[in-house]
């Protein structure tokens, strides 16, 4: 158990090293009013402490990702490891740190707003786009595998569970963020913690046969590593859809210092519960039932029921699945809050009245109900394209951030051009994207990827002979204690 647990640890280290660098390359001013304060709603810009925003952000951005991808991952061997820990420390948590911190300096922009500053007004219209089908598939997706879970474990129906869970998103989806999912979530973590907990020192007491570092490619299918294990592994290493989930942080952030734990320390979390889980499915490569026929009978969820129970029996088990429950639900709620704030912000429709809200949100519930009859497999391959492709737009996003503040963008410009490469990649392989050859494939990626970074470097003359403020000034002042804090 040498590389799993060697993992684990690089993980930790990369928070307090890795992380306090790049904090450094942002430069936090502790003295800087934050959108919490002075653009204070009482629905979505409320100010709440570090520790109830760290609980939220993680389960935010710990939807059922961070366990079916690498559950499904797994089947490509250790490999799936260097993958999260390389990809959740020098990607993954600077991609989550630097949107967040941006769109606080930015009165808690949403990822198409920023996108429409950094990258062009053209970009705006297009990350809209993409954020909303994002956001729809993840609803749809979070809502689908919870559902599946639960109605292994009980008598009810499937579509009873279903019905639930979207009453459930749609009261959390409408009321101000501190009367639901800041009251609850405390208590959701607590659960996905033991669960998590419970899985990885089992893993360790049962001495799991969890494979050693190897760079074989052991997909029973010989499914290529490259590019299908980086879209494969997307949340627990990189995923763009936190970058729909850190503003609704960013608005609730009291102090920039805070960032590094809530954004930061929060994907490096996310990553330990990848690792865990990839390494409980792994062991399964040894056994009666091997992985890859676990998931043919029963996909992820069926691997979940099946680590839970061996390593913690039937109780211990039954409350580590109501865990991994958790976790998507946890997200799926804010996935449709986060659709409605960017869909007001786009329109400009004010979200104070309540049926304001009620007429952008009803409608995505709609859709995302008609998608629930789609295949679930089908519906990933999906998800994982769009996922990693919002993720390189705001990595891209924080690289014109960091190249016009100047200040080094190569934390964010390498992991971009990375992620763009496997991303075209994917969309001309993949049977969902044009089904091209693999070789031929990599040639179309390699002319899409240098045409990116041709237009970002046009872009990067343009802005830099105009007055651009990267930072939004602060609006107004706000009250704070009691205290009048100044506008800075």
């Amino acid at each position: 158990m040498i590389t799993f647990i060697v993992s684990i640890l690089l993980l930790i280290a990369g928070y307090f090293t890795y992380g306090k660098f790049v904090e450094r390359v942002f430069v936090t001013d502790r003295k800087r009013q934050t959108p919490a304060f002075s653009m204070r709603d009482n629905i979505d810009y409320v100010p709440m402490n570090t520790t109830r925003n760290s609980l939220i952000q993680l389960l935010n951005i710990a939807g059922v990702g961070p366990i079916f991808g690498p559950i499904l991952g797994a089947l490509y061997g250790p490999v799936a490891f260097v993958w999260i820990v390389i990809g959740c420390i020098f990607a993954g948590a600077v991609h989550d740190y630097l949107t967040g911190m941006i769109s606080i300096r930015n009165h808690g922009a949403h990822l198409p707003q920023l996108a429409g500053k950094f990258l062009g007004k053209a970009m705006k219209h297009v990350v809209n786009g993409f954020a909303i089908l994002l956001l729809l598939l993840v609803g749809t997706v979070f809502v689908t595998s919870p559902a599946a879970l639960l109605a292994n474990m009980t008598s009810l129906s499937l579509t009873l569970i279903i019905v639930a869970i979207f009453i459930y998103y749609l009261i959390a989806t409408l009321l101000p963020i501190d009367k639901v999912i800041g009251r609850i979530y405390p208590y959701f973590g607590a659960l996905l913690l033991f669960s998590a907990a419970g899985i990885g020192i089992g893993l360790i007491v049962t001495g799991a046969p969890i494979p050693e570092l190897s760079f074989q490619n052991m997909h029973p299918d010989a499914a290529p590593i490259f590019p299908l294990l980086f879209l494969t592994i997307s949340c627990g290493a990189l995923s763009g859809f936190h970058a729909t989930q850190t503003p609704i942080i960013s608005r609730t952030t009291q102090n920039e210092t805070n960032g590094r734990k809530i954004f930061y320390g929060m994907m490096i979390t996310e990553g330990i519960i990848a690792m865990i889980w990839a390494a409980a499915a792994m062991s399964l490569f040894y056994g009666d039932q091997s992985l890859s026929d676990v998931l043919a009978a029963g996909g992820p969820a069926a691997v979940v029921s099946e680590v839970s129970t061996t390593m913690l029996g039937a109780i211990g088990g039954t409350l580590a699945v109501l865990g991994v429950i958790v976790l998507p639900i946890t997200s799926g709620d804010t996935a449709f809050r986060s659709a409605r704030m960017i869909i007001a912000d786009y329109i400009k429709i004010d979200q104070k009245p309540i049926m304001k809200r009620v007429m952008v949100a009803l409608p995505l519930f709609v859709v995302s109900y008609a998608l629930t009859h789609m295949d679930f497999t089908l519906l990933w391959r999906y998800f994982s394209w769009a996922n990693q492709t919002t993720a390189v737009i705001a990595l891209w996003v924080g690289t014109m951030y960091l190249v016009l503040s100047r200040k080094p963008h190569w934390i964010t410009s390498i992991p971009a051009t990375f992620m763009t490469m496997a991303t075209f990649t994917y969309l001309a392989y993949a049977p969902i994207g044009f089904g091209l050859p693999l070789q031929l494939s990599y040639v179309v990626a390699a002319l899409g990827t240098l045409l990116c970074i041709a237009l970002f470097m046009k872009r990067v003359r343009r802005l830099s002979r105009a007055t651009f403020a990267v930072d939004e000034p602060v609006l107004s002042q706000s009250v704070d204690n009691g205290e009048a804090i100044s506008a800075k």
